[in-house]
């Protein structure tokens, strides 16, 4: 009995994904509830769990764009278990150089099953390549049929494929074809200086977004400074007690959510969206934070941000973060904002002007904090100063809407009593 392993439905938006990596080799046993692989959408990261134990088949390779619903593997229930199975099916192929001169460590029902018709004699360049080696051949262009194998009965593995792609000189002519057509360089001049990679479903979505925002809407920056001292001293003044009693740091965020949700509220407008023809005025305040990962900008959505607390806003936005490093965030995570905020002062930056987070109509762009100096009550002093950015979408709000709604949030964080009063 075969069980197929498909593509779950990962929410209504979410149509296909890239089969990012296998966790087990074809032919390997799995257990039930083993994780098989790793599925990259345009939204999120999911894992795929083997729903039966048995002898799994690899329908497709690494790399490849599967449908929703789509069969990738198939699990043979009827095969029996090896003693060694447990070992083998919890890594890929990595060491070739191990596995060479200890065969019997991988049991003959691990192996794919057509190997005894395709290669009787024992010919490994016979066998079909594993996805790993596919996909570093698609990648490279080095034909695995021009590689010497040193897996099992000479078979080429991943580790034969990488030795390969660092020693030009072992690389036969056959192969050298490919990678030249990629770019109009002299072969001498193009080993090791330009590598090729497919684009993942989220850098993609986050691409044709941003032209979206671009093309669509009527994009303006409005811009301020804000003295950063008041909050500061509010930090260093409270940060012990803060931890001890809720076991977390107290950040700049949860002042500028705070901020966000007080300038909403005293600017209405903002918190509108445009649907077609129609004005969609939101009542709730559920504030997307910019989280930056290996794989892209994610915005993780902190809900009912009016109702909550400093403490429960900065334990939200570190359990959002953990997450999204972790390729962990669900689509529910990701949806329903009604304003953004993207910290690119922690990366350094002075001054940008951020794209909007379509539909929303307002985004907040956050920079580094440098001692600079102005004048207050007449003298120029040095202060903590950050440079606020503000882009908005002027077929929705007008320029003295986006001035009045950055101007609340410099006064609210220049002083934050007005947070507790609403002022």
């Amino acid at each position: 009995m075969a069980t197929e392993v498909k593509v779950p439905s990962l929410g209504e938006s979410i149509t296909s994904g890239i089969l990012a990596s296998w966790h087990v080799n074809d032919g390997d046993y799995v257990a039930k509830d083993q994780l098989l692989y790793e599925l990259e959408t345009d939204k999120i990261t999911s894992e795929g769990m083997a729903e039966a134990a048995g002898v799994i088949s690899l329908k497709v390779a690494e790399g490849d764009e599967v449908e929703i619903g789509a069969t990738v593997a198939e699990i043979d229930e009827s095969a029996k278990k090896p003693a060694s199975a447990p070992e083998a099916a919890e890594q890929k192929e990595e060491a070739p150089a191990k596995t060479e001169s200890k065969p019997e460590e991988k049991p003959a029902p691990a192996k794919e099953e057509p190997a005894p018709a395709s290669a009787p004699s024992g010919k490994a360049k016979d066998l079909p390549p594993s996805p790993a080696v596919r996909r570093i051949a698609s990648e490279t262009g080095i034909d695995p049929a021009q590689v010497e194998g040193t897996g099992k009965d000479g078979r080429v593995t991943k580790g034969d494929m990488l030795r390969a792609e660092t020693r030009p000189a072992t690389k036969p002519a056959a192969s050298a074809p490919a990678p030249a057509a990629k770019a109009p360089t002299s072969a001498a001049g193009q080993e090791g200086r330009v590598t090729r990679k497919k684009m993942s479903p989220l850098r993609k979505k986050i691409a044709e977004r941003l032209v979206a925002a671009t093309q669509e809407a009527a994009l303006l920056t409005t811009f301020n400074e804000v003295d950063m001292s008041r909050v500061m001293g509010l930090r260093k003044k409270h940060q012990d007690a803060f931890v001890a009693q809720h076991g977390i740091k107290l950040g700049f965020m949860s002042f500028f959510v705070k901020a966000v949700v007080h300038a909403l509220q005293a600017v209405p407008q903002i918190n509108t969206q445009l649907d077609g023809d129609v004005l969609l005025q939101n009542h709730f305040y559920d504030v997307g934070v910019a989280v930056g990962t290996e794989k892209g900008l994610v915005v993780p959505v902190v809900r009912d941000c009016d109702k909550k607390s400093f403490a429960q806003i900065e334990q939200d936005i570190a359990d959002y973060a953990q997450a999204a490093r972790n390729g962990k965030l669900t689509i529910d995570d990701l949806q329903g904002g009604v304003f953004t905020i993207s910290n690119g002062g922690i990366y350094g930056s002075m001054l940008s002007t951020p794209i909007l987070n379509m539909p929303q109509s307002g985004i907040l762009g956050l920079h580094n904090i440098q001692q600079r100096a102005v004048v207050v009550n007449g003298e120029i002093v040095a202060r903590p100063m950050m440079y606020l950015a503000m882009s908005y979408d002027h077929r929705v709000v007008d320029g003295k809407e986006a001035v009045t709604f950055l101007v609340k949030i410099k006064e609210a964080i220049e002083d934050p009593d007005r947070l507790l009063f609403g002022i």
